[in-house]
């Protein structure tokens, strides 16, 4: 078997997005079949950066579908004496079946790792995409609507690596409405977002962004916001609070869309990106949000190993 990876969603085909996304769903809502597809496999759980969720949700879900797993630290290997990275993944491969990564700002270090055939590779979080977020999304989504053509989707917040991908993972599916509200200089990454505008453009979905939050959208299916703070990351303009101090969420921004559920990534700071109000009342499923990760994780290792069981 050819391993599959998956550094970016746009390693996805639309059909393998879609299906790990309603795979994760069935996961979610216990109809998913196919006993233990990893038994007698071994993942390798590699984090550098700190991690509740992530870490959690790929260590438990292998374990759910039968894998061992080995955990490392960043101490732990000899990249730190001078090991190349495509000598270290090379020799993973060789004892791995998975590695689920969570390493640097940089992308291409997971290349790295996934330059051989024999071990999959899972990008945890990088800088610029996660990847596995986006997909906990849609699964979110799927989970909560049936359906995730046609959701009017408002984000507001820092244009951060789950922005990214749930621009890039929502773009995807056809009638998609995406509003990001960022504050000035914190939106998309450029190269973001030419790639989402380009899947829009294919799939007749939309994605507009705006840096102020007047005339919020109204009648949204989703609001959704990430804290301000990403992980590992500092603001590099001393007033950034108060750049950021209107794009918080609020009860009176959730009045304007009184049917619409509210997600958010976690950890959350109450009183800054969002109200305690809002997190934590009727209209909150980010919780949800999270125990779907362990899901989503569960889906994409099944994908990467065996292909999705539909």
């Amino acid at each position: 078997m050819t391993a599959r990876h998956l550094i970016s969603l746009d390693d996805l085909t639309d059909a393998d997005l879609h299906a790990i996304v309603g795979r994760g769903a069935a996961f979610a809502a216990g109809t998913a079949r196919g006993g233990q597809p990893l038994h007698g496999e071994v993942a390798g759980i590699y984090f550098r950066r700190t991690s509740t969720r992530t870490r959690t949700a790929f260590s438990a879900g292998a374990l759910r579908l039968g894998a061992q797993i080995v955990s490392f630290s960043g101490s732990d290997l000899q990249t730190n004496t001078g090991e190349t990275t495509q000598d270290t993944g090379r020799v993973f491969s060789r004892m791995l079946d998975v590695l689920v990564a969570r390493t640097s700002d940089d992308p291409e270090e997971m290349r790295g790792w996934a330059a051989q055939d024999r071990m999959s590779v899972v990008n945890a979080m990088s800088a610029d995409e996660h990847p596995t977020q986006g997909l906990t999304d849609l699964t979110t989504m799927y989970g909560q609507f049936g359906r995730i053509e046609g959701l009017r989707v408002l984000y507001v917040g820092e244009g951060n690596n789950t922005a990214a991908a749930l621009a890039l993972g929502l773009m995807r599916y056809p009638g998609v409405e995406l509003e990001l509200r960022t504050p000035a200089g914190y939106g998309l990454e450029p190269h973001i977002l030419e790639r989402a505008l380009a899947h829009a453009a294919r799939t007749g979905s939309s994605l507009t962004e705006r840096h102020d939050m007047e005339q919020a959208p109204k009648d949204t299916d989703v609001v959704y916001t990430s804290r301000w703070q990403t992980t590992g990351t500092s603001k590099a303009d001393a007033d950034w609070r108060e750049r950021f101090a209107p794009f918080q969420i609020t009860g009176e921004l959730m009045e304007r869309s009184p049917a619409a559920v509210f997600m958010h990534d976690l950890p959350a700071h109450r009183g800054e990106e969002v109200t305690a109000e809002v997190l934590d009342g009727p209209a909150s499923i980010a919780f949800q949000q999270a125990e779907n990760k362990m899901h989503s994780a569960m889906a994409v290792l099944e994908w990467c190993r065996r292909g999705v069981v539909a």
